[in-house]
């Protein structure tokens, strides 16, 4: 009897769910007038933790709420840490705005790594012991430049990311920097 009652709150709470759907698909019908669209701005807003979604035309940016107040994330670096869940993902909160860095390059810190950006490499997560390796090389700034990957597993268990000058590996609890010949 118990599962009777929760598999007809489960069913009512899909149909609700469904018909917000529906609600929300035919709101964003490709019939709308594109030009007013594009050029207006629509904001999202939820609570702690929360993203609030800002667009004009092709610039994006998320303001996410956290302990020192709303944060904001936009362009590529918003796209990276939305691929990767966001603030319920790895990366969790942001911890500042966005910084530049050299050569015309961009970070933003967050509680599990850093998005690192450049338009020669585009965005890539840095984060852990590989992290700690790079920036003990001078970052961006250093021999190894910015990433050109995200941190990937290599065979025996270990992690590798891949920088404009080298190669930062750590497997076995050691890690190893390579340059560039």
């Amino acid at each position: 009897m118990e599962m009777h009652h929760f598999a007809r709150r489960t069913a009512g709470l899909t149909a609700v769910l469904a018909t917000g759907a529906l609600l929300l698909a035919a709101g964003c019908s490709k019939d709308d007038d594109k030009d007013s669209t594009h050029a207006a701005m629509t904001t999202t807003s939820m609570a702690m933790g929360h993203m609030e979604e800002h667009t004009a035309g092709a610039a994006e940016e998320t303001k996410i709420a956290t302990q020192n107040g709303e944060i904001t994330i936009s362009g590529e670096i918003l796209e990276k840490y939305t691929a990767t869940g966001g603030p319920t993902g790895p990366l969790g909160a942001p911890l500042e705005a966005l910084e530049t860095a050299s050569n015309d390059g961009k970070y933003q810190d967050f509680t599990g790594g850093t998005i690192y950006w450049s338009k020669d490499t585009g965005s890539h997560i840095v984060w852990g012991e590989i992290r700690k390796a790079w920036e003990d090389n001078g970052g961006a700034n250093g021999k190894l430049g910015y990433p050109t990957s995200d941190e990937k597993d290599i065979a025996g268990g270990g992690k590798e990311s891949d920088f404009s000058g080298g190669t930062i590996t750590w497997a076995d609890g050691k890690t190893t920097v390579t340059p560039k010949a």
